[in-house]
């Protein structure tokens, strides 16, 4: 299993994670990130999002619970869906609201809070713990996967860890 950690000083290297994971993300990805309120990870999916293309606003969907975007992934249009499960009641009220037909070989998947939907939502290819840590914020990615593996292996190079 293909893993690392490292610290974020600031805002700046946030969005340098987030730069760094838009050139390696692929169709079919599910990318869990785990954390406290603020720990960032609606804005690490920030980064990600308008650095693969986004020109609008990136939202956290804390109300919606998803909020898809479409984006350009080695040229190709990529749909990826941004869930914030903070406020999801149960993890059945993950499966009323249709959202298993999102994980798909297509789509790319970034999950708040999937602990909210424990049971009901398909497997991680990569876990991302975000954590406070001084001004800044520690992250330790790990794969759970082939596919996360080979992206992660991808990310190590863009960061030179």
């Amino acid at each position: 299993m293909q893993q690392f950690q490292t610290h974020l000083r600031d805002e700046a290297d946030t969005i340098a994670l987030g730069k760094a994971l838009a050139r390696v993300l692929a169709p079919g990805l599910t990318i869990y990130l785990h954390g406290d309120l603020g720990a960032g990870k609606t804005a690490l999916t920030r980064a990600t999002l308008q650095a693969a293309g986004h020109a609008g606003n990136v939202k956290s969907p804390t109300y919606t619970l998803a909020e898809p975007y479409t984006v350009k992934i080695a040229g190709a249009p990529v749909e990826v869906i941004h869930f914030d499960l903070y406020r999801l009641a149960s993890p059945e009220e993950f499966l009323d609201a249709g959202f298993r037909e999102y994980f798909n070989a297509e789509s790319i998947c970034i999950i708040e809070w999937p602990e909210k939907a424990e049971g009901v939502l398909p497997s991680p290819d990569i876990n991302m713990h975000l954590s406070i840590s001084g001004n800044g914020r520690d992250i330790k990615c790990e794969a759970l996967s082939v596919q996360g593996t080979q992206c992660l292996d991808r990310l190590k190079l863009a960061l030179n860890l």
